[in-house]
């Protein structure tokens, strides 16, 4: 229940609150570049390449097939309200854009590249979608919090078509990974990992507000600046002697996402968003990505062409 433009500051903010909450020594995300960049098309705009740690976010068959040191790389491009984050080589592509409305444009994406390939559109409800047990907090549920400085909360059943203002986040997000056997199960998996943590970062936004409402845009970037060298202090990542930001990349890691390489690195830990039995929650997706009950199982034409539309309100 906010507008486009304060979703801007409550985004940075909860990004970078968030990585630094779930990182730890050897797990997280470590920001190795984060700098503003000029587009041709999209005008000024932000360009971030981050490391995400991934060996404890895998579950225990995917651990078993990758490098126990795995990192991805992530390169993002925001020109807000638009946006399109890049997972190289893995071929995770995230292609979002923001409007003030409750979730009802359906052809937000008609002009993306991928206009023609079969989507599911899944509805992300902040309030009613229920996160994992490990990361539910009761100051975070958004049935129960209300905003002190204003007055936004408690939202209840049906608040996407009563609440003002309003905003939506759109993301088109494709997965592709083409490993004989692994496939469906991987481009599964990542679907519902992206989409849990849609859910758990936008609720945090909401039920942060107060911290971040009466922020300036150069104060959420110092903000922003002071966390990710606080979150790569804490996962055992170090500034180089000459700053990344001080040097020229080459054209072809600028310019908009095509190939890029991934890279490895990370530690083991817990598996990620596991679901305790003896907590009911909404079906929204599968619990565990298991084969071959076909029951959940995309279509075998090629999932990886298959976009998932997710609407975080």
């Amino acid at each position: 229940a906010i507008h486009l433009c304060l979703y801007r500051i409550g985004q940075l903010y909860m990004i970078s609150k968030h990585s630094h909450e779930q990182s730890d020594r050897g797990e997280g995300v470590e920001v190795v570049q984060n700098e503003p960049y000029e587009d041709p098309d999209h005008g000024h705009g932000q360009f971030t390449e981050k490391r995400v740690y991934l060996n404890s976010k895998l579950p225990s068959w995917a651990r078993a097939v990758v490098p126990k040191i795995f990192y991805v790389t992530e390169k993002a491009w925001n020109y807000y309200p638009y946006t399109c984050s890049f997972l190289p080589k893995f071929s995770i592509h995230i292609e979002t854009k923001y409007e003030d409305n409750n979730g009802s444009n359906d052809h937000i994406f008609d002009d993306s590249e991928s206009k023609d390939v079969e989507r599911e559109v899944c509805f992300v409800d902040i309030a009613y979608d229920e996160v994992p047990e490990r990361y539910y907090k009761e100051s975070e549920d958004l049935k129960y919090f209300l905003s002190e400085k204003t007055s936004r909360g408690l939202l209840q059943e049906g608040w996407r078509d009563t609440q003002k203002p309003i905003m939506c986040s759109y993301k088109l997000v494709s997965v592709k990974f083409e490993v004989w056997g692994l496939q469906t199960r991987v481009e599964q998996f990542v679907h519902k990992v992206i989409r849990d943590i849609l859910l758990l970062g936008h609720r945090q936004a909401f039920a942060w507000v107060d911290e971040w409402i009466d922020m300036t845009m150069d104060e959420v970037r110092e903000f922003e600046k002071a966390t990710q060298e606080a979150t790569n202090k804490k996962i055992g990542v170090f500034p180089p002697a000459i700053s990344i930001s001080e040097s020229t990349l080459p054209s072809s890691t600028r310019s908009a996402p095509s190939s890029a390489p991934s890279t490895p690195l990370s530690t083991d830990a817990p598996e990620f968003l596991a679901v305790p039995k003896d907590r009911p929650r909404k079906k929204s997706a599968p619990e565990t990505l298991t084969l071959p009950d076909p029951a959940l199982s995309v279509p075998k034409h090629s999932p990886s062409a298959k976009p998932s539309l997710s609407k975080p309100e």
